[in-house]
């Protein structure tokens, strides 16, 4: 890959604090000697202190796994980026295919989050995707477009340049499916382009990852597609040897 890659773990709703203290431990020393890849962990938002006094200092990052649109105000059990700032992270992740299908976040929230983590100097990590029912319609180029367009659209283009996007096919999300390497690929490629039509430096320079139950024994292959950047991991991520072999695997 031409630019540098990125693996960054997505926890989603597991842990505790005395295997996160063990699982954290082991990605710092199992990635020592990484290099060209960046590693990062968005940890459940009660383990962001615990995440900040362990990676603090490490070449680890870390991030939360969603954000309030709002900065401060009466929204009860919402977490603003201010508060994400507050405990070192440096990633959020927007626009979760859970969270837009679980939770009914639309392209226009998913837009206003954006900003709203760029605003406390957080690097959103935007997801876009389709669901199996949109793909088998041949509707995936459209859909992702629409996602991207409406973040496009409300922050401005340059705001792209200090994010990261992660396609995640829904249908391949907590399955066991995967999409073949030229699937993805065919699929990062089009987002590239369609930031090109915009950008054609942004689109040069922005890292593309791929988020759809990424492992081991498939990573290499997925990153060694030409617009692949790396991964957005889930369930990999939560085993140390798993989440340490994918990051070498994003080395090429």
């Amino acid at each position: 890959m031409a630019r540098a890659g990125l693996v960054a773990g997505n926890w989603k709703m597991h842990g505790n604090l005395i295997r996160n203290q063990e699982l954290l431990a082991s990605i710092v020393s199992g990635t020592q000697s990484l290099q060209n890849v960046s590693c990062a962990v968005c940890v459940p938002y009660p383990y962001l202190a615990q995440a900040q006094l362990v990676l603090g200092g490490t070449h680890v990052e870390w991030g939360g796994q969603n954000v309030s649109q709002h900065h401060q105000g009466a929204y009860t059990g919402e977490i603003s980026a201010g508060m994400l700032a507050d405990f070192g992270c440096r990633y959020v992740i927007v626009g979760h295919s859970e969270r837009r299908t679980l939770y009914g976040e639309g392209n226009k929230v998913v837009a206003e989050k954006f900003c709203s983590a760029q605003e406390r100097l957080l690097v959103p990590i935007l997801c876009v995707g389709e669901t199996l029912a949109q793909r088998e319609a041949n509707d995936t180029e459209q859909v992702i477009a629409m996602q991207l367009d409406a973040v496009i659209d409300f922050a401005g283009i340059d705001a792209i340049r200090q994010s990261v996007i992660a396609y995640e096919p829904v249908w391949a999300i907590g399955t066991g499916k995967t999409a073949t390497p030229q699937q993805a690929q065919d699929v990062h490629a089009f987002i590239r382009n369609r930031i090109a039509s915009h950008n054609d430096e942004i689109a040069a320079d922005i890292q593309i990852i791929y988020g759809g139950s990424v492992k081991a024994d498939n990573a290499s292959e997925l990153f060694a597609m030409a617009d692949i950047d790396g991964g957005l991991i889930g369930g990999a991520s939560l085993v140390a040897s798993e989440f340490i072999s994918i990051c070498f695997a994003a080395q090429g």
